[in-house]
């Protein structure tokens, strides 16, 4: 029967130590018991003097005596009465000591008592109590002793002793903040708890605290920078009037600053910020008053953050971490503005007091900006293309007919060129998503060598016009040659970059609303970025100044010949289209500057119309070649004479 009273006793401490709550689970020292004793008068006797020896924690029929040697600075003995009209045979008592605080609380039947106050943030100090020698009493005494919940003893016991060690008590403090998900709260409820009013510093953190009294006018404070670097540049915090409450008397201000490998330890992200790419400078600084919750402010607190000069394409923000709606880590805009001093400078406008932060991102390109419109601009762009690739490659087929014509043979290279160019763009985002590695390696591997064949047909387009121009009346080139440029030579240029390996397969783009986007094309390596700029820079390259070239050449050429002078425009309409499906792809290398977003969209919208344009050009060109073969007029023959070579192939 005594057992199951012990048992029921211990489940019944149990529970009360949970209804405490966990906001004394960061105590350093919790020795909780039940103290049995007669129904005379009680007292709560201690002696406590500084040193790391030894505490006492006693119960007899009339007393309970805290006496020992743990205190860093505290030294302090006096008797205080209990009250005996309650609880006639026994009392809960608990003993709490935070030995960084220098500390020390005596909690009997829900009164506390300060036997100790705080003393500011102590360096050495005395903790890892654990227990020694117990002393055993029969009647009266401490039952069912526990440490943190921990049951030391169900025996009635005289004496508890427990030992302590002497360590660095604010590294500790930090080392056990750092660990814990709620550290820099700890930190916070610690420095709040100090009673000194001024600097305050920890190996985690450096602040300042002061005292709002009526008739509070605005403070500004300037928060200390870190012992191990005094010339690095700190933070300021402006509090207007308005953060005093007109309720209280007095509140005490905490503000707190966090820097380098203390705030990513401490403040560690486990949810996406604004943005996947942006990152925090290395301050953060947390503002709080004691006992309240300040948001809504009419008047802005102002927090100025001195940084090193960013680069031009970078952009900050100030963001906080609303501790009462995000348990973890999480940084948001809301209720801050960010006002740009200078390049150094920045100052966050907020209506709340928090944790604050300036958060720096790379500012998106516009390719990632206008993902979602340039991605449709260009699908619906390669649609039309494919559409009227089909209908002129048909006309071009139908008009080879009975004939051997070396220009049709250019065309149709150029025309089957664009339509797989733009048949596996559109494809390549659907593979992507649904297809394997592998199949993706694939598609891109033919996306790549669709783009280098419509290069190397508009090469193949110039090289024809040179032809026209130069060589009107000599035996042209076998058709074989422009296979061979149009179709072979990307393909040993794709072999030998697969033979090459990691140049090709799925590569992610993300927009600026955080979703993926995937591509087969060309992997985000080295090598891929090395084959990129050899290959297809360097053929564009090629491609781009035999155009600029040839247009030189062919205005030199028109002003001398003067069968050409009366049919010049023809031929230019002729060379100049091939010309631009070359130089069209050069407004790539122009996205820079103010102009760099019209030139995207251009860029687009043309190349993705290359097949119209194709088809357009060629049914203008029929056009006008009828309109003069039914005017009969001198310049027909003129016609025939610049190409009548190309109907000998």
């Amino acid at each position: 029967m005594k057992q199951i009273q012990n048992t029921i006793t211990v489940f019944m401490i149990i529970c009360l130590d949970f209804i405490l709550g966990e906001a004394e689970n960061h105590k350093d020292f919790k020795m909780c018991g039940i103290w049995r004793h007669g129904n005379a008068s009680r007292n709560l006797m201690y002696d406590l003097r500084p040193g790391c020896d030894d505490i006492w924690i006693l119960g007899n029929e009339g007393n309970l005596s805290i006496q020992g040697s743990i205190t860093a600075k505290c030294k302090q003995s006096a008797i205080i009465p209990l009250n005996s009209s309650s609880f006639p045979n026994q009392s809960r008592f608990c003993v709490f000591w935070e030995p960084l605080l220098d500390l020390l609380i005596v909690e009997v039947n829900g009164e506390n008592r300060t036997l100790c106050g705080p003393n500011g943030l102590q360096g050495n100090c005395c903790t890892y109590l654990s227990p020694e020698n117990q002393s055993e009493s029969k009647l009266y005494g401490i039952v069912n002793g526990s440490i943190k919940g921990d049951l030391i003893s169900s025996n009635v016991m005289e004496k508890y002793t427990f030992r302590g060690e002497s360590i660095n008590c604010k590294k500790k403090f930090c080392d056990e903040a750092s660990k814990n998900s709620g550290g820099p709260n700890m930190i916070e409820e610690a420095v709040m708890k100090s009673s000194n009013i001024g600097r305050v510093d920890l190996p985690c953190v450096q602040g300042t605290i002061i005292e709002m009294e009526e008739g509070f006018k605005g403070y500004t404070i300037m928060l200390p920078a870190p012992h191990s670097n005094q010339s690095s540049p700190i933070a300021s915090i402006y509090l207007p009037p308005c953060v005093k409450s007109v309720v209280r008397k007095k509140s005490k201000v905490v503000c707190t600053h966090f820097r380098e490998k203390t705030a990513k330890t401490l403040f560690k992200q486990k949810k996406s910020p604004i943005s996947p790419e942006s990152t925090l400078l290395d301050d953060i600084v947390g503002i709080s008053v004691e006992n309240e919750i300040i948001s809504n402010l009419p008047e802005p607190v102002k927090i100025r953050f001195r940084h090193s000069a960013l680069p031009s394409n970078f952009s900050k923000s100030c963001v906080s971490w609303d501790t009462r709606k995000d348990k973890e880590v999480t940084w948001r805009s809301d209720g801050c503005k960010t006002v740009n001093i200078t390049a150094e400078e920045t100052e966050c406008h907020c209506n709340h007091l928090t944790y604050f932060a300036i958060l720096v991102q790379v500012n998106q390109r516009a390719t990632v900006r206008y993902l979602e419109a340039l991605t449709y601009i260009t699908a619906v762009g390669c649609a039309v293309s494919l559409v009227s690739c089909l209908i002129l490659f048909y006309w071009l087929c139908k008009k080879r007919k009975g004939t051997k014509n070396q220009t049709s043979l250019v065309h149709r290279g150029l025309v089957v060129a664009i339509f797989l160019l733009c048949l596996f763009f559109i494809l390549t985002g659907t593979m992507a998503n649904v297809g394997n590695d592998t199949v993706c390696q694939v598609t891109g591997t033919l996306l790549h060598y669709a783009l280098l064949s419509a290069l190397c047909w508009m090469g193949m387009e110039v090289f024809h016009a040179f032809l026209l121009v130069h060589q009107v009346f000599q035996i042209p080139p076998p058709s074989w040659l422009f296979y061979l440029g149009g179709f072979g030579l990307p393909a040993l240029l794709v072999v030998i970059l697969v033979s090459i390996g990691d140049i090709y397969g799925r590569r992610i783009i993300l927009d600026d609303v955080n979703n993926p986007y995937y591509m087969c094309w060309m992997l985000d390596t080295e090598k891929s970025k090395m084959a990129h700029y050899i290959v297809n820079i360097g053929l564009l390259a090629v491609v781009m100044s035999s155009g600029i070239v040839m247009l030189v050449y062919v205005v030199t050429k028109i002003t001398k010949m003067q069968v050409l002078k009366k049919r010049y425009g023809v031929f230019l309409s002729i060379w100049g289209i091939s010309c631009l499906f070359g130089t069209t792809w050069g407004l790539s290398l122009l996205d820079f500057g103010p102009f760099s977003e019209t030139t995207l969209f251009l860029f687009c919208i043309i190349n993705s119309l290359q097949g119209f344009f194709l088809m357009l050009r060629h049914f203008i060109m029929k056009r006008i070649e009828e309109t003069h073969e039914t005017s009969g007029s001198s310049s027909g023959s003129s016609k025939q004479l610049m190409l009548q070579t190309q109907e000998k192939n």
